[in-house]
């Protein structure tokens, strides 16, 4: 089978994986641990090909759209969208978590403190400067900021346009090889996570599980959905259209492993250039929808589990500190489990120590938190294209297989899109 006839069955091939990655962490449990470091070395490849995807689509883009004010505007429309559509998740847990009661009933029994030691000392070390200054891809989205901007004022551009875009023609062309190696990675990942916590393990905690993967499919098809339709964009089209990259995060648990794929067809389905440039890579940092609907049932969980009845004003509190915290769980390894620890110790009514009970099926739900952070990310560039009247509709449906219906025409007329 050649290079082509792989890459059209890629899906396929990352689906085969995945169920052998389950089959073997099952039965070989042992064997299946040592594979992680397939999905480990898969994603670390495909980090490297981030930053400069990010570079070369920003610095292209706004030196050919050569407006400053629309950076900005697109830019302030992307801060806006995501603290608005990230409190309606959060609200969305708090809300399905005390109806649903995932926490009731649970068993505490003997609780590690120490494994969650390390989580609770790092929340204490969190800070915003040093989520700002170890995130490099905010610093590479900045950069690349200001070179697009200075490159559309130099009147001589031309050459090094066009050595950037011949760059990005190799570097999309390095990631196409690279992603035939994804049911590698997929493998390896999946085959770690069965193998190392086991099927078994998701018993005990089943109702929590079932509850934040029901929560989250309702607010991709409900929220995300009609966010979309208002685009004039079906959801369905859209989950089929990116079926492969979230293959990938899925067997991978990691929505990054599907970012530089997500740029690329995002402009192939007609969303402009600086739109896509701007909006994914400040989304993965501050647009995380699965990570907060996660965390507002996670807490409330912990609360029901011990039998703590939060008050209105403490419930809220909870929301604020959310509402800040989870916007930096991007730029920390462990983020789920390190904001947390964080909220818990804030609130300080609910042991940390059960955060004990979660280590188990925490992997398990990781990729529901995956797979909403990509989708939502997806949704909302899509959104600001749309509005601002950069998105190609001919070209989207095009890309979907399918006539789309109409959209709600705002923003610029076809011909004024950047």
């Amino acid at each position: 089978m050649n290079l082509k006839n792989i890459t059209r069955h890629l899906t396929l091939w990352v689906l085969l994986a995945i169920a052998a990655g389950a089959l073997l962490g099952h039965l070989q449990p042992a064997t299946a641990v040592q594979m992680e470091v397939l999905g480990k070395r898969f994603i670390d490849v495909v980090k490297l090909f981030i930053n400069p995807i990010i570079f070369l689509t920003i610095t292209l883009g706004i030196s050919a759209m050569g407006d400053l004010k629309k950076v900005g505007r697109i830019g302030g429309k992307a801060l806006l969208y995501f603290e608005i559509v990230t409190t309606l998740a959060l609200a969305i847990g708090v809300g399905v978590a005390a109806l649903v009661r995932p926490g009731a009933g649970v068993a505490v029994g003997k609780l590690s403190a120490t494994a969650v030691d390390e989580y609770a000392k790092r929340a204490g070390q969190f800070s915003w400067w040093h989520f700002l200054a170890d995130n490099v891809t905010l610093q590479v989205l900045l950069l690349s900021i200001g070179l697009g901007i200075a490159l559309s004022k130099y009147a001589g551009r031309e050459p090094i346009i066009h050595l950037l875009k011949e760059a990005s023609k190799y570097v999309f062309r390095g990631l196409h090889l690279v992603m035939l190696f994804a049911p590698i990675g997929a493998f390896g990942g999946m085959s770690f996570t069965i193998g190392k916590y086991g099927i078994a393990t998701l018993l005990p905690l089943g109702k929590l599980m079932a509850t934040v993967y029901l929560t989250m499919a309702v607010f991709i098809f409900a929220v995300l959905g009609a966010i979309l339709r208002y685009c004039g964009v079906s959801m369905w089209l859209l989950l089929k259209y990116l079926k492969a990259e979230l293959l990938i995060v899925l067997g991978t648990s990691s929505s990054e492993a599907g970012l530089p794929g997500l740029m690329e067809k995002l402009e192939r389905m007609g969303c402009a250039q600086p739109v896509v440039g701007l909006v994914v890579p400040t989304g993965y940092s501050f647009n995380l929808d699965g990570t907060t609907i996660y965390l507002s049932l996670a807490t409330l969980f912990l609360a029901q589990v011990f039998h703590v009845d939060l008050s209105v004003a403490q419930i809220i509190s909870m929301m604020g500190i959310l509402m800040v915290t989870s916007k930096g769980a991007a730029g920390v390894a462990g983020s789920g489990f390190v904001v947390l620890a964080s909220t818990l110790t804030a609130l300080k009514v609910i042991p940390v120590e059960g955060l004990a009970l979660l280590l188990g099926v925490d992997r398990f739900m990781s990729e529901a938190r995956s797979l909403t952070n990509f989708i939502g990310n997806g949704v909302a560039t899509i959104f600001l294209a749309h509005h601002e009247g950069a998105l190609d509709h001919d070209l989207a449906a095009q890309a979907l297989g399918k006539h789309l219906q109409p959209p709600y025409r705002v923003g610029a007329l076809p011909a004024e899109r950047a």
